[in-house]
C-alpha cells in the first residue's frame, strides 16, 4: 500500500465517522469506548449501524497505529 492510498483510506474513514457523529450527536471516540466496554450506546437506532460505526473506528485506529 502506498502512502497516498493509506491517506485516502484514513480520510474516507474520517468522513464516514463524522457522518455518524453528526447523525447521533456523539464523538466517535466516546462511542467506541462505550461500545467496546460492552455498553450499548443509547444514541444508536439500529444494531447494524452501531456495528458499522464501531468497525469503522476500529479500522481507523488500526491504520493510524500501524502507519510507519
Amino acid at each position: 500500500m502506498t502512502l497516498q492510498q493509506i491517506m485516502t483510506d484514513i480520510h474516507a474513514l474520517t468522513e464516514d465517522l463524522e457522518a455518524y457523529e453528526r447523525k447521533y450527536g456523539v464523538l466517535s471516540e466516546t462511542f467506541y469506548e462505550s461500545y467496546t466496554s460492552g455498553e450499548e450506546p443509547g444514541v444508536a437506532k439500529a444494531m447494524n449501524q452501531t456495528a458499522t460505526s464501531a468497525n469503522l473506528m476500529s479500522v481507523q485506529i488500526r491504520i493510524i497505529r500501524d502507519y510507519p
